[in-house]
């Protein structure tokens, strides 16, 4: 597991902004929940975190008391979206931070599924390898910055 610097994060959250506040948050590949639980103490109004591994991030969310507005899913990241794409449910941010070394092999998959989980208006932000990183295709990138071995990328969902 490598969680996402707390440089990266501070990042992420300074460019996201007031875009936080009162959001819909999903963290793919959550480990820790550490971008949900960011989200979450600047305003989010709750967070799906998904992880084949929920453990990590049950423990923190529990410590911090954020259980009323986190919702933890035990499952394969990939596997639970395909299926969540094609229902009502619309996120106004989805963090995706999966492992550097499967990241690139999810191109297709999130091309394909991760437009139907976007609101309209609301944005991705995609962690990956910088030698080898991970684009959608289907959605506008926005911004693109390196921070070290990392790449982050954030996309837009389509307009209102």
């Amino acid at each position: 597991m490598r969680p996402t610097s707390e440089r990266v994060r501070e990042a992420v959250f300074s460019t996201l902004g007031e875009r936080v506040e009162g959001a819909v948050v999903l963290d793919l590949y959550c480990g820790t929940g550490a971008l949900a639980i960011e989200a979450l103490s600047r305003g989010a109004a709750r967070a799906t975190l998904v992880d084949r591994d929920t453990r990590p991030a049950l423990g923190n969310v529990e410590r911090l008391g954020l259980g009323d507005r986190a919702r933890l899913v035990r499952a394969d990241a990939g596997s639970w979206l395909a299926s969540t794409s094609n229902q009502a449910e619309r996120f106004d941010l989805v963090f995706i931070d999966a492992p550097y070394r499967v990241a690139p092999d999810l191109a297709a998959e999130l091309d394909t599924h991760l437009p139907g989980v976007l609101a309209a208006g609301g944005r991705a932000v995609i962690e990956s390898g910088a030698r080898r990183p991970l684009t959608v295709k289907t959605l506008q990138r926005l911004r693109q910055r390196r921070y070290g071995a990392a790449d982050v990328s954030i996309y837009a969902g389509e307009s209102v």
